[in-house]
């Protein structure tokens, strides 16, 4: 399956997390939309960004735009059906999270960049879109006070990472990694593992 096609589907279910959280928040449709298309291509915008890619690939191609559009318009028409099917949702998400990191910091190295520089936008790749979803709504992201997303995001990463150093084709380190976030994203969902926290 093409690299674009994978990427598209982790956009897909970026997209469906934050009209989501807009229906939740009362926004009318083209906050929703908005909100959707922003989850979606804010951390690949980020991206984009910080390797120097004017402009951001996401705005240069109608498909990363019709997409997510599109993604949020069915979430606002069909929310209660969409919000009923929260494992699959949760299920969407972690591996929207491995394909949009592993793609990130593929990208990254295409780039040469440091391999630790492009972990890190890899990284940021994946919970950049959730964390301006949160901004925006006015929470604090998600990624900074619950959940393990972040280490999940940034071990996958550096699966591609090591796996571009030891010469193995990329379709390995984008499997890998991916399977390598989506295994924690779900083992944290299911265990409820969270990252610590200060004592009160």
């Amino acid at each position: 399956m093409p690299a674009v096609v994978l990427e598209l589907i982790g956009l897909v279910a970026f997209a469906a997390s934050g009209g989501l959280a807009a229906v939740r928040a009362r926004l009318d449709v083209f906050g929703v939309v908005v909100l959707a298309m922003t989850t979606a291509l804010g951390g690949g915008i980020m991206r984009d960004l910080l390797l120097g890619v004017h402009p951001p690939t996401t705005l240069r191609s109608w498909p990363y735009l019709l997409v997510p559009a599109l993604s949020g318009l069915l979430v606002f028409w069909a929310h209660p059906q969409v919000a009923r099917l929260r494992v699959a949702m949760q299920l969407a998400d972690a591996v929207g999270l491995g394909l949009v990191v592993t793609a990130g910091t593929t990208t990254a190295l295409q780039h040469g960049v440091p391999a630790y520089t492009a972990c890190l936008i890899g990284m940021t790749a994946g919970i950049g879109g959730g964390a301006l979803r949160d901004v925006l709504l006015r929470e604090i992201p998600m990624v900074l006070r619950k959940e393990i997303y972040a280490v999940a995001a940034l071990a996958g990463a550096v699966v591609v990472a090591v796996g571009a150093w030891l010469g193995l084709p990329e379709l390995w380190g984008t499997v890998v990694g991916a399977t390598l976030v989506v295994t924690i994203r779900l083992l944290a969902l299911w265990r409820r593992w969270n990252a610590p926290v200060p004592k009160a």
